[in-house]
């Protein structure tokens, strides 16, 4: 994602600096807006990207801890309850 950023960057920047370099020829703005709209719009989906992707691994790692939570749970509960059948028979 942040390789995407920086690509935008590179391709809004140069496109930016060949407009204002080559005295704003007339002939040549499509190019130019071209290279801006593609990095705007690199820039703006690695963002998306970015924010996408760290929401993901925040749910997968509050998935994890639940898990490892029932499972220490399930543990308690199975060595708590051989405690409960070794006191209970002596």
């Amino acid at each position: 994602m942040k390789s995407l950023i920086v690509i935008g960057i590179i391709l809004f920047g140069l496109g930016a600096l060949l407009f204002y370099l080559n005295d704003m020829a007339i002939d040549l703005r499509v190019v130019y807006g071209s290279l801006c709209g593609i990095g705007i719009g690199l820039i703006i989906g690695g963002l998306v990207g970015y924010v996408s992707k760290g929401n993901a691994v925040k749910q997968a790692q509050i998935r994890q801890e639940f898990k490892q939570l029932q499972k220490e749970k399930a543990e308690l509960e199975r060595q708590k309850a051989e405690n409960n059948i070794n006191n209970g028979s002596f």
